[in-house]
């Protein structure tokens, strides 16, 4: 068989493939899935998107407060613990959210203590699709984007530049820059450096 007619094979059989995941999406969401596919995009390129599409449409959903006790951590309440306690589970459930490939931005407006209340209370209990995970999957999460006005006023006091700060913001008073009173952000795992295997997949 000639090297042109195994390569139309395999074209064939990628098409075929990419054709499958496509209906799979559709069957979850009850309706056709159409998104912007250039002319231009590898097949290969193709699989692994529709590949994406298809497990989030069939993915089970959980938070990461679930995957991190399933995968053997203890998340105690805050009340529970005293002041080094806390310090040690913060750092261990931020390690955990890195395995996860959980990454968080912008904590150094809060102590350990009201850090590990927010993620306790509200973080963790998000519900997400438990996605398959590789080196490329990054959730990224900023304690100040979500655009309400506290963290409006949050992200303008301590972590916004002064080019930033002069920009018009018709719906907000400026409040006087603050120095950030913790020093953590720098120390926090990011997506290059973190261990992407997820400490619940043997779960």
């Amino acid at each position: 068989m000639s090297k042109k007619i195994i390569k139309a094979k395999e074209n064939t059989d990628r098409q075929d493939y990419i054709q499958d995941l496509q209906r799979r999406a559709e069957e979850f969401v009850d309706r056709d899935v159409s998104f912007f596919e250039s002319e231009a995009m590898p097949q290969e390129v193709r699989e692994q998107f529709w590949e994406r599409v298809a497990a989030f449409e069939e993915s089970e959903w959980t938070t990461s407060f679930n995957q991190l006790v399933q995968g053997g951590m203890e998340l105690p309440a805050p009340e529970e613990l005293d002041d080094a306690q806390l310090s040690a589970k913060l750092w261990e459930v931020i390690r955990g959210l890195a395995m996860l490939r959980t990454f968080l931005y912008s904590t150094d407006h809060l102590s350990g203590r009201e850090l590990y209340e927010e993620l306790w209370h509200e973080v963790l209990r998000e519900e997400n699709p438990s996605m398959p995970l590789d080196e490329n999957s990054a959730c990224h999460i900023d304690l100040v984007s979500s655009g309400s006005e506290q963290d409006n006023v949050l992200y303008l006091r301590y972590y916004a530049d002064e080019e930033e700060r002069a920009k018009d913001w018709p719906d907000d008073v400026i409040p006087v820059h603050k120095a950030l009173p913790y020093d953590r952000d720098r120390h926090l795992p990011s997506r290059d450096q973190a261990e992407w295997q997820s400490c619940c997949q043997s779960s």
